[in-house]
């Protein structure tokens, strides 16, 4: 199994093992979710003037977050779904504040490695539909989220 991922670091701070986790994370958390081999994804690491913009032009909320999925199987007012047989499934964009996830590795006391894959597999989660808006959704994804981390060995 192994999706697609197109990432950039706008940032320039990760180092390649930061990368390998996010993507082997990402890989993982497919597999968990029986999601289709060569199924498209994007990350992007950015700082957390870009991600308030973001959040400001997306959301309406002017503040900097930790990080935000746009998912393209999600369709709009108006909007058709597109199938075909050679088409791949494009699940989205993921964006993560690099300096949000420093610093609240160091609020929750563990590593910036193990906060940046839990945020890569929450903004996935997200991607595929999971959220957590009630206690018992919460529940749902956060449980997956804990399972993905501690199957690669990112444990709180």
């Amino acid at each position: 199994m192994s999706l697609l991922i197109d990432y950039i670091d706008e940032t320039e701070k990760l180092s390649e093992q930061d990368i390998t986790t996010v993507m082997e994370l990402l890989n993982l958390a497919a597999k968990h979710e029986e999601v289709e081999d060569d199924s498209e994804v994007s990350v992007t690491f950015v700082t957390n003037e870009k991600i308030q913009e973001i959040n400001r032009e997306y959301r309406e909320k002017d503040q900097p977050t930790d990080v935000i999925s746009f998912a393209m199987e999600e369709l709009g007012e108006g909007e058709i779904e597109l199938s075909g047989l050679d088409m791949p499934r494009v699940l989205g964009d993921i964006i993560i504040s690099v300096q949000r996830a420093e610093e609240q590795a160091s609020e929750y006391g563990h590593s910036f490695h193990r906060e940046l894959g839990f945020l890569a597999v929450h903004g996935f989660l997200h991607l595929l539909g999971y959220d957590h808006m009630t206690e018992a959704d919460e529940k749902i994804m956060f449980t997956k989220q804990k399972d993905i981390l501690d199957e690669y060995g990112l444990e709180r």
